[in-house]
């Protein structure tokens, strides 16, 4: 019995240890779902200028992770420059992965600049980011491909 529960010991350490040490996904995706950006439509926040919510109908997978539209022609324009209309850092908050962290995001917390769109974790974060945008995009930018498995796409 004892050697039992050595070996269920260890394989649960196993289970919570390897995450760990693995790379988070290049995309931030649902915990129980594969959808981008909480299911918001990444090319509106160009083309309406806010955020909107896509639909199941239209939807494209690029890096692992679907991403949803409000209509076809926002579809088209991603599949056509998926890198100029996805959220900066796979739609993780910028002002954590500044830190070389990972953290969800309130998709109707966001910004662009730069033609980049930007998301934030919540109205102060967002705040504490403004305070040091060019340092924070420029720390962001460098920790990104450390911190997630974005490697594997170039």
């Amino acid at each position: 019995m004892n050697k039992f529960l050595k070996t269920i010991s260890i394989l649960v350490f196993a289970l919570f240890a390897l995450p760990a040490l693995s790379a988070d996904s290049a995309v931030k995706t649902g915990i129980f779902n594969n959808t981008a950006i909480e299911g918001y439509d990444t090319v509106a926040y160009f083309t309406k200028g806010k955020p909107v919510k896509g639909s199941d109908k239209f939807t494209y997978t690029w890096r692992d992770a679907n991403w949803h539209f409000s209509s076809q022609e926002n579809l088209a324009l991603f599949k056509q420059e998926p890198e100029k209309y996805a959220a900066q850092y796979g739609g993780y908050c910028a002002w954590a992965m500044a830190s070389g962290k990972t953290a969800s995001i309130d998709p109707k917390i966001w910004f662009i600049e730069n033609g980049k769109l930007y998301l934030n974790y919540n109205k102060k974060v967002q705040e504490d980011w403004f305070s040091d945008l060019e340092a924070d995009i420029l720390a962001a930018d460098q920790k990104y491909p450390e911190v997630t498995d974005v490697k594997k796409y170039q």
